[in-house]
């Protein structure tokens, strides 16, 4: 974890980790959300609106996680994690974790495949964004299992 650190608000003179998230989105409406949960005085929150300003906003700044949009103009969320784990292979950055925003569930595919270290499948909510975020800055993965299908049984088969 690369945290930054700031002076305690309480001013007692600890310093407390501040976390360094970057959300990208072309859709403000996603940005506001995601950032709506996750504003506090221990998380930094940066935005990115296209694929390549998130990557160059990693290249130029210490972040702690990506969450970024399935969909994202010309270079969706995705393409943004496989560039991410292509930089990072040859040491052009450091590797930075990346949660998706998936539309479907048949993104999961995708998402597993671009070495992504979380996902959550649309609609969002406020208590998977957290749980996601916190187990991946906690070195985790995050699965969302939501999106599967409950199993139904009809009538009785026994006969």
């Amino acid at each position: 974890m690369r945290a930054l650190y700031q002076v305690d608000p309480e001013s007692t003179g600890k310093f407390l980790a501040v976390e360094t998230i970057l959300i990208v989105s072309d859709t403000e409406s996603i940005r506001r959300e995601v950032a709506s949960v996750l504003d506090g005085p221990d998380i930094e929150l940066l935005f990115a609106s296209s694929g390549p300003d998130a990557i160059a906003t990693v290249e130029a700044t210490l972040i702690d996680l990506v969450i970024a949009d399935m969909q994202i103009g010309s270079m969706g969320g995705v393409a943004v994690c496989l560039e991410l784990r292509l930089q990072a292979s040859y040491d052009a950055i450091d590797e930075t974790p990346v949660l998706l925003l998936l539309d479907r569930r048949a993104d999961v595919f995708q998402a597993k495949r671009s070495g992504a270290d979380g996902w959550i499948v649309k609609p969002l909510d406020a208590m998977r964004i957290r749980a996601g975020v916190r187990a991946i800055l906690q070195g985790d993965r995050y699965e969302d299992t939501s999106y599967q299908p409950v199993p139904v049984s009809v009538g009785d088969q026994s006969a």
